[in-house]
């Protein structure tokens, strides 16, 4: 807990030995990326519905730069507890000043604080140079996506279990999570997972606001003037921890909207007042961890349309001061890719059909729409995840962990990026359900290989390249959906840096630039790489035979590169 800052500022007088109005700020001095608090204590409470009536915002300037407005938020239930909180991006000195206002009461404070640079990474943003990829603020570096799925990781009573998850994953070099802040369903046979059940450690309710029948899954009251502060204080003691860990947490306001319980607007109400206060108070809130990322919605063409997207996602980027990295979740149809709000493009597209054809098309068409942005598949089948009578034809093996590992790779050589989710077949773990995982569990160990083999150089300076190769294996089958499939792919920097991926082993013949190149062969499987003899651009080269018809990659690198 942070030690507040002695009193800087009374307001009003004492009367009958109660306290008067109190300003408290957190420190004096903080790194950037992390945030001063500002307190107010009122000595009695706020007039009316304190989270509808009263406001409480301010802004903060560093020196030298231009003035930030922020929203503070109530953080009590008798409206006499608020807080504002101020990231500041850049070292030096900043002033703030803070307005409060309830009925015919209005309280003024002003203060400062230093920034200083530590070490602490920055938000991760769009790089503007390369602008399929991302970057950190504050001279991070660039950003490699490794995502999976934790939709209900704040399911669960215990911190304790939510830490272990977020240690776990980051330890598997997982950099983004994805958590939903609102849903409820009865059971894990909503999607067909019968070994995840409600009990006395873990829920499928997340309710921002107050039940009146917290029991009911269908109708549980909300009362949407207010909130449900215990599960907006877990929301923040995860994040805080996730941002120990440099974890990137993509917050999904609302999962599954379609469902009956989860939407408390409807469409019929959808974009109004309440359902704008609930998003501005997330932002509020959360806008001052430099690790989160906003997703509008999950799944918004089954519960909303394009005109509340878009107004939805302006509303947040108005009230965000720090511009987190936002988008929506939706299916394979992303109509939001001009939007100005929208700074990445997100599909669902399960298995072969959302893999490298469909991400190097999406990829291709934002770029000649005039807005190259990143592409990401955020959902392409769970691991082990066969959930009758949705999967059809889709049966067992055709998801595990290899076959994962093996559409990752597809979509990376496309110059996309992906969302996976583990098994959820072993009792008590909960996989892309929960986020929660054990040792029997080793798909992402394999994600984790790929991310440290793209993460030894700069990736982000190639482009798919399907022009540069040939491929020849004797394993794959000639056509796929009626399209001949290609053996091999190439992400290339022409003249300095190709990767050549074999599907199913054979050799693949690459276009070549003029000079010597250094080769090395890399097994996904293993992380394992080994030197082979040197290539010679300026003529059509094959790549050495490899040891079996698995998948394999081949890093070539100019020698003076």
């Amino acid at each position: 807990m942070k030690r507040l800052f002695p009193l800087l500022l009374a307001v009003g007088l004492l009367s009958c030995g109660a306290f008067a109005d109190s300003f408290k700020q957190s420190a004096r001095s903080v790194d950037r990326f992390d945030f001063v608090e500002v307190t107010l204590t009122l000595d009695a409470p706020a007039t009316g519905k304190p989270f509808v009536d009263a406001a409480f915002d301010g802004e903060f300037k560093p020196d030298h730069a231009m003035a930030l407005k922020v929203d503070g938020f109530c953080d009590s239930d008798d409206g006499r507890l608020f807080r504002i909180r101020f990231m500041p991006t850049v070292a030096g000195k900043h002033t703030y000043s803070v307005s409060f206002r309830n009925g015919g009461r209005e309280l003024r404070h002003a203060g400062e604080f230093t920034a200083r640079a530590g070490k602490r990474p920055g938000l991760v943003r769009v790089d503007r140079e390369y602008p399929a990829h991302f970057i950190r603020d504050g001279g991070g570096g660039r950003f490699f996506y490794n995502s999976t799925t934790a939709y209900w990781l704040l399911g669960f009573k215990d911190d304790a279990i939510i830490r272990e998850s977020i240690d776990r994953l980051t330890r598997l070099k997982v950099n983004r999570i994805r958590v939903a802040l609102s849903g409820r369903t009865a059971s894990g046979m909503r999607w067909k997972e019968p070994m995840i059940v409600s009990n006395d450690d873990f829920q499928y309710r997340l309710e921002p606001w107050p039940a009146a029948r917290p029991l009911d899954i269908e109708n549980p009251g909300y009362d949407v003037s207010r909130f449900n502060l215990d599960h907006f204080r877990k929301t923040e003691r995860m994040l805080a921890h996730a941002r120990g860990r440099d974890l990137q947490v993509s917050l999904i306001f609302p999962l599954d909207v379609a469902d009956k319980g989860v939407d408390p607007f409807g469409k019929a109400n959808m974009g109004n007042a309440d359902e704008q206060r609930y998003y501005r108070y997330c932002v509020a809130r959360f806008g001052a961890f430099a690790n989160v990322w906003w997703d509008l919605i999950n799944e918004w063409h089954l519960c909303r349309d394009e005109a509340w997207a878009n107004k939805m996602g302006a509303l947040v980027k108005q009230w965000d001061p720090y511009d987190h990295t936002t988008s929506i979740h939706g299916t394979g149809r992303f109509p939001f890719g001009k939007s100005p709000w929208v700074d990445y493009v997100m599909f669902q597209s399960w298995d072969e059909h959302g893999a490298y054809d469909f991400l190097l098309k999406a990829r291709n068409d934002q770029a000649a729409a005039g807005r190259p942005l990143p592409i990401i598949n955020e959902e392409y089948g769970y691991e082990d995840h066969y959930p009758y009578p949705w999967g059809g034809k889709r049966v067992w093996p055709a998801r595990i962990a290899e076959d994962r590992v093996r559409l990752v790779w597809e979509m990376t050589m496309a110059g996309g990026y992906q969302t996976t989710g583990e098994r959820a077949n072993v009792a008590g773990m909960g996989g892309w359900i929960t986020g929660r995982g054990n040792n029997e569990m080793t798909m992402l160990a394999g994600y984790g290989r790929m991310r440290m083999f793209f993460e030894r150089f700069d990736w982000w300076k190639l482009e798919p390249r399907p022009d540069f190769v040939t491929g020849e294996s004797k394993a794959l089958p000639v056509i796929e959906g009626g399209k001949p499939i290609a053996a091999a792919l190439c992400l290339a920097q022409p003249g300095g840096r190709y990767v050549v991926y074999l599907r199913q082993g054979g050799t693949a013949t690459v276009q070549l630039a003029n000079g010597a190149y250094a080769v090395e062969r890399f097994n996904p499987r293993t992380g394992q790489s080994v030197k082979l003899a040197a290539a010679t651009g300026g003529a059509p080269w094959t790549t050495p035979s490899v040891p079996d018809t698995e998948n394999w990659v081949f890093l070539i690198t100019k020698a003076s590169h």
